[in-house]
């Protein structure tokens, strides 16, 4: 029996369908909608009462504007070079964390409904959006903002879920979304909404069909109606896939959650620069080039650990004891646009950190020719924490160790020692609640996800170039200090 709220719903989507129409001024398309709007209330009051509002009005069966399937096509590179191998492609989608796997073919042959099709009432319309066009900023900012807007515009009975989509071991090939399920009274609102998306923004939506017994799904991939004509398949049968041995999210981290030169984080923020005015600011501070390849003088020391394992204390006492000069990765210089750049997607915000190492470098290489250098934290923490960030799940996801992931950019600066604090999780609570200062989204992930931080920990571990000591931070500073003047003198002869 329907509720009012499928009453309530149903005469906001009419009022909803005739505002969009008239915008477009495509009053034809409203079916047979030509009387005028009282009498299409008076006609939802008496569906509402015969206890088939959706029905009576066809809205659960068929969408006002019909999505028009594959064949006709024209979209950016990235998309083109993504629908050439559509069907090699597998598509995963999470619900309450746990990926599930699928993939399509042309026919179908007896096999079972992948999972997150299983419990699917028949009153519910899936659909999903990917995100692949070929501007990587403006992409990164979409689709950053997509959930968002999907919350916001679409009826309050959708549910909306992480799906990525990618071809099996192919660097590159991942390009994320989002799985809708719609329980909405009607189908009108959703479609209008997808339909003015893929018209408007680099996505490819699709939708999904099931057949009467619910045995068998296919999906059907839209179009933009100004397309051009493409020969292709209009559907394709979805079916259960294998998980992949390694984690999908590691094709693409590669230059884009983790930057392994200069150049390629440096194009990044310079391509923001009509869109981040601070972005033009931080590319003004940089070195013209990266050159820390050779030999320092002097030993460099980096001090890596999760918040509150005691770096600030053992790095100010390092450099007392040893007469070393003192840094900081990423600088001061860049610490007014941090709370600029923490807000940006991973890419743009990956980029501007890394860029911090390399300013680093430069001072390094100044200091080291005088004194030995202490710095407080450098790459690994860049690195480590773009890892655990891109790799959702268990650790079991990260990139095996020995992964090119894992390697020291060829242009930055090699320390010659890095020590990582580790410290008991429960200590490090106490210690953060009594210092009181404020963290980043990420550190603030790691107080109360272990997850997170089990990965942040194990990707510091796994780093190459040069790899971690690992320290216990747990005795008081003066043990720690004595324990890592050992290390220092056993590695680097001070």
């Amino acid at each position: 029996m329907p509720h009012l709220s499928d009453f309530v719903e149903a005469v906001t989507t009419l009022n909803y369908a005739f505002s969009i129409l008239s915008k477009h001024n495509r009053e034809s398309q409203i079916l047979k909608f030509r009387f005028p709007f009282r009498f299409c209330l008076v006609v939802l009051l008496l569906s509402f009462s015969l206890q088939r509002t959706a029905d009576v009005i066809t809205f659960n069966r068929e969408p006002l504007l019909k999505a028009q399937p594959y064949p006709n096509i024209s979209m950016a590179r990235r998309a083109m070079s993504v629908l050439r191998h559509w069907s090699s492609r597998v598509f995963s989608v999470e619900v309450d964390g746990a990926p599930d796997y699928f993939s399509i073919q042309e026919a179908h042959r007896g096999e079972e409904v992948p999972k997150v099709f299983r419990e699917v009432p028949k009153s519910v319309r899936c659909y999903s959006l990917l995100v692949c066009g070929s501007d990587r900023i403006r992409t990164a900012k979409f689709y950053a903002q997509l959930k968002e807007t999907l919350l916001r515009e679409l009826p309050v009975r959708c549910d909306v879920f992480p799906m990525s989509s990618f071809q099996t071991n192919v660097k590159d090939s991942l390009i994320n979304g989002y799985f809708v399920r719609d329980n909405s009274v009607s189908s009108f609102r959703s479609e209008s909404f997808l339909r003015n998306l893929l018209h408007d923004e680099p996505v490819l939506v699709c939708s999904y069909v099931r057949d009467e017994d619910g045995r068998v799904w296919t999906q059907h991939l839209w179009s933009a109606a100004d397309s051009e004509t493409t020969e292709t398949s209009t559907e394709h049968f979805v079916v259960p896939s294998e998980a992949p041995e390694c984690h999908p999210s590691t094709l693409n981290i590669i230059n884009s959650d983790v930057f392994y030169s200069f150049e390629g984080a440096f194009a990044v923020l310079q391509k923001c620069g009509d869109i981040i005015p601070e972005a033009k600011s931080v590319t003004e501070l940089l070195p013209r080039r990266a050159d820390a390849r050779r030999e320092p003088d002097f030993p460099v020391v980096v001090i890596e650990g999760l918040d509150a394992t005691g770096k600030t204390t053992l790095t100010e006492s390092l450099r007392d004891t040893l007469g070393a000069t003192l840094l900081r990765s990423p600088p001061q210089r860049l610490s007014p646009f941090r709370a600029r750049f923490d807000q940006e997607p991973p890419l743009i915000r990956r980029a501007f950190y890394a860029l911090g190492n390399y300013m680093t470098a430069e001072q390094v290489g100044q200091e080291c020719m005088k004194t030995p250098v202490i710095v407080d934290r450098f790459w690994h923490s860049t690195a480590a924490y773009a890892i655990a960030t891109a790799v959702s799940g268990p650790v079991s996801n990260l990139p095996a160790e020995g992964s090119e992931v894992y390697r020291w950019p060829s242009d930055l600066l090699q320390p010659s020692l890095v020590v990582l604090l580790t410290l008991h999780p429960e200590e490090r609570k106490r210690r953060l609640r009594d210092r009181g200062q404020g963290k980043t989204l990420e550190e603030q992930e790691l107080d109360h996800n272990q997850l997170f931080r089990l990965k942040v920990e194990e990707a510091y571990r796994r780093i190459s170039g040069p790899p971690c000591v690992v320290v216990d931070a747990s005795p008081s500073a003066d043990q720690v200090l004595q324990q890592v003047q050992l290390v220092i003198r056993g590695k680097c002869r001070l």
